[in-house]
């Protein structure tokens, strides 16, 4: 018996506002909103998908769980792709990385902490 990663929630301060800016970055769709909750996914059926659910509190400390990201086109793509997500509406973050890491780290519009690496062929 396994089990399948189906759903990352992440609590947001506004949903819509994070949820959209996501499905930006990945190139995925909003596949359900409403006031209280914004799923978002390549498709509606499938998975892994990522779930931003309201609360009143506003990202409180660094991330125990962040997300990497590495581009899908091929080797180079690392700067062209942080320039674009940057474009999104995410900023520059310091987590204590030295200057010598191979990947950035940025942040999403509520704070959450999440790193763009080389491509894969890179590693």
């Amino acid at each position: 018996m396994s089990v399948s990663l189906f759903q990352i929630a992440v609590d947001a301060h506004d949903p819509g506002l994070l949820g959209r800016f996501w499905a930006e970055v990945l190139d995925w769709k909003v596949v359900y909103e409403d006031e209280e909750e914004v799923v978002i996914g390549k498709s509606a059926t499938a998975l892994p998908g990522i779930t931003f659910l309201a609360v009143p509190e506003e990202k409180a400390g660094k991330n125990r769980l962040h997300i990497d990201l590495t581009p899908g086109d091929g080797e180079g793509e690392q700067q062209a792709e942080i320039e674009r997500i940057v474009a999104l509406g995410a900023r520059r973050a310091d987590v204590g990385q030295g200057p010598e890491v191979t990947w950035t780290v940025l942040a999403d519009p509520e704070g959450n902490e999440f790193c763009v690496l080389r491509h894969k062929t890179e590693l």
